[in-house]
């Protein structure tokens, strides 16, 4: 088991995520297409041409799944027992295809949960930056947490 127990956090707690992936074309247009986006952001170069940016965008969907599925391993990979919701999303700038994403995590909150004594709910604050250090992502994601079980 990779993820750690919820009394094993503490809050102001950083993770930097040891993996890295670099965001491909096959990425944005097989993730585009399997949700039903027809966006010509994601989809058609030619258009992006004519657009400040000049190129396609990746799908900021993609790049929220992508910055949560990195944390898991260190986080929550085998003590995770539900996701709660996600906030305050934002994508302060645009990736592309060939971009690099890392990503880190902070613990925000940790609260024990009122109704199941071996659980505890606990806030991230997951961000993702690019291979220039830019950030292009972020949000606060709460998730229900096992308790290192009793020995």
């Amino acid at each position: 088991m990779a993820g750690v127990w919820f009394d094993e956090m503490e809050v102001g707690q950083v993770f930097q995520h040891a993996i890295r992936r670099t965001v491909t074309e096959t990425d944005n247009v097989m993730f585009t297409c399997m949700t039903h986006n027809p966006a010509y952001l994601h989809l058609d170069e030619e258009y992006m041409k004519g657009t400040p940016y000049g190129q396609r965008l990746v799908n900021s969907c993609f790049t929220l799944s992508l910055m949560v599925g990195i944390s898991v391993n260190e986080t929550t990979l085998g003590t995770a027992v539900a996701n709660l919701g996600w906030d305050e999303v934002r994508f302060p700038a645009p990736v592309f295809h060939g971009d690099t994403i890392r990503v880190e995590t902070e613990v925000l909150e940790l609260r024990e949960s009122k109704s199941r004594p071996d659980q505890g709910i606990v806030t991230f604050q997951h961000r993702a930056y690019n291979q220039r250090d830019e950030l292009v992502a972020s949000c606060k994601r709460a998730g229900l947490q096992l308790k290192k079980p009793k020995e």
